[in-house]
């Protein structure tokens, strides 16, 4: 009995130590994603799909409630089968999408995104959990799909969509649905499906709204047919910078994987010259139509022009990235960093700090003492909040000797707003406002909870 216990104890020991092995060699490559196997980090060229001849029995069980609709069926449900789908981007639309792209038992789907799972992204991208932060999103998203459906084919990319690999890529799929939050990804996406002959299922979402369209399908419009040109930078709003509430893209998301499931069953959309929105707040539904297919687009048009992918960036004049974009819009002279402007604090300079932020951010965080007049009182000149501007510095040049001009410090949250900030009071300044000496603060708040203070909350 004794030799038992011992034998036991020592298989015990064995297999904890196997366990922390396994623990160690996970931990090492949610630490270093590109370490694994599964995951691709270039563009790998893809067998044909498996043409199933019939449903197996395990497949009638698993799709039996989609099988008794008579717009689907046993031959519906072969095609989807038979479909392989790209997402481009594993975010707040990419998750749902996937989920019941998966649940349908699409043939093969591709999951493509280059950044990694932070804790902002959970309260919309339900593929991922506390437990995958730091894990690249396309083998995060591609394992929570798996243990949805194993029969799903599924290819994560741990790559950046670029001119140099988006035509490979998309080629390999039938059906490609950008989920991607960010002008050049929309045009790359864009002009690699019309130059593959892919049909795009296109959706975005901020704050409480949400649109959908299909691009480049049965003869209908592409991207470029209805926005022809570009928006300026600075007038693009992403979630970063404008929030969203996480239902809204899980909404649309849905309403993508819909729209591709529709057309890769063979039933067809109805979206390829429509815009659909939806406003979340009042809880409706909307739909615009469409100007046609444009004769002159750069793209799909008779005599088109673009017939190669070219620099997206410098085309739209902004980052590839949903992450909050940097402004440059005044010179060096103008902005301090946050280590200067925190010397001033330290020397008990006076000063009058400007947060531009609106106030639901305001009551989120701020730095103390500091007076709050949001950038778009600013710009409309509003009597209220000028007039809490004139005070602000009356006080200030109280507190001064001399015919020193009062310094004026703006923030917000990333020194994008602060710096119009600056130039919208450069040109009061003398008029509406006494002379002031104004600077933006390099950075805004976030680069002070980074290099400043670390306590100091992050959003």
């Amino acid at each position: 009995m004794a030799e038992d216990v011992c034998c036991l104890k020592a298989k015990l020991r064995e297999k904890d130590r196997e366990i922390a092995a396994l623990r160690d060699k996970l931990a090492q490559l949610e630490k270093n994603p590109s370490s694994a196997p599964e995951l691709h980090n270039k563009v790998i060229p893809l067998t044909p799909l498996t043409v199933k001849p019939a449903l197996s029995n395990e497949d009638i069980m698993r799709y039996s409630r989609q099988l008794l609709l008579p717009e689907l069926g046993v031959k519906g449900q072969l095609k989807l089968s038979r479909t392989s789908v790209l997402v481009v981007g594993c975010g707040g639309l990419g998750c749902p999408v996937a989920q019941y792209l998966a649940a349908a038992g699409i043939g093969r789907l591709g999951l493509l995104d280059y950044d990694e799972v932070e804790l902002s992204n959970l309260h919309r991208q339900v593929l991922h959990g506390e437990e995958n932060q730091g894990q690249a999103k396309a083998l995060s998203a591609a394992s929570a799909v798996r243990r949805l459906n194993s029969t799903v084919e599924c290819v994560p990319y741990h790559l950046q969509l670029s001119p140099e690999n988006a035509l490979q890529l998309i080629q390999q799929y039938d059906i490609v649905a950008d989920c991607s939050d960010n002008v050049p990804t929309r045009y790359l996406v864009n002009d690699a499906c019309v130059l593959s002959g892919k049909p795009l299922v296109s959706a975005s979402a901020l704050r409480m709204e949400g649109q959908l369209t299909v691009y480049n399908y049965r003869g209908g419009p592409c991207y470029r047919c209805l926005y022809p040109v570009p928006p300026p930078p600075e007038t693009v709003t992403n979630c970063s910078d404008g929030g969203v509430l996480g239902v809204v893209p899980g909404i649309m998301g849905c309403f993508q994987a819909l729209e591709v499931l529709k057309i890769a069953s063979g039933q067809g959309s109805s979206c390829g010259q429509q815009l659909v929105m939806f406003d979340a707040q009042d809880a409706r539904f909307r739909s615009i139509r469409l100007r046609p297919k444009q004769p002159g687009c750069a793209v799909c048009g008779e005599n088109a022009s673009v017939t190669q992918l070219l620099d997206y960036e410098a085309f739209c004049g902004s980052a590839a990235t949903d992450k909050c974009r940097k402004l440059n819009l005044l010179s060096t002279n103008q902005r301090i960093t946050v280590q200067e402007y925190k010397s001033i604090l330290d020397n008990a300079g006076p000063h009058l700090l400007l947060d531009v932020r609106p106030l639901v951010e305001v009551d989120i965080c701020h730095l103390p003492l500091s007076l709050n007049i949001p950038l778009s009182s600013l710009e409309d000149r509003k009597s209220d909040h000028l007039q809490l501007l004139k005070e602000g510095i009356s006080k200030l040049k109280q507190q001064m000797a001399g015919d020193c001009q009062p310094s004026v410090y703006v923030i917000c949250k990333q020194g994008n707003d602060s710096q119009k900030a600056v130039q919208v009071l450069e040109k009061m300044s003398g008029s509406e406002v006494d002379n002031i000496t104004v600077k933006d603060i390099s950075g805004g708040l976030m680069a002070w909870a980074k290099k400043i203070d670390p306590t100091f909350p992050q959003y």
